[in-house]
């Protein structure tokens, strides 16, 4: 028996794997689907709340939750006519605050040189 963790005995990604974390990179990619989630990582919301903080149109923001909802980045609860929007789990608040740790480190990395 060893004491590696899960991510040091892991192996090489399977290519289904590979594909689903591409798709999931991919919905990353999008500036306006990252800022959905860093204020679903804030607090639960509606369209029309993340449309008026965003900025964005109601239907823009839709089609980027329906996309984040297929991918369980995010997940919806209705209340009445509302649908509260939320992180589908701790797992994509610690994808998010992991890629905003990276980038401040590359921000401070930046300064040095």
């Amino acid at each position: 028996m060893t004491d590696e963790t899960p991510r040091e005995a892991a192996e090489v990604l399977s290519v289904s794997d590979a594909e689903r974390l591409a798709e999931i990179m991919q919905a990353l990619a999008s500036p306006v689907r990252l800022r959905i989630l860093s204020v679903l990582r804030a607090r639960p919301s509606t369209v029309t709340e993340l449309s008026e903080e965003l900025g964005s149109g109601q239907t823009t923001v839709s089609n980027h939750l329906r996309l984040l909802r297929h991918l369980s980045l995010v997940e919806g609860s209705r209340d009445g006519r509302h649908v509260h929007y939320s992180l589908f789990d701790e797992h994509v608040a610690e994808l998010l605050d992991e890629a905003v740790g990276h980038l401040s480190h590359l921000t401070s990395e930046s300064k040095r040189r």
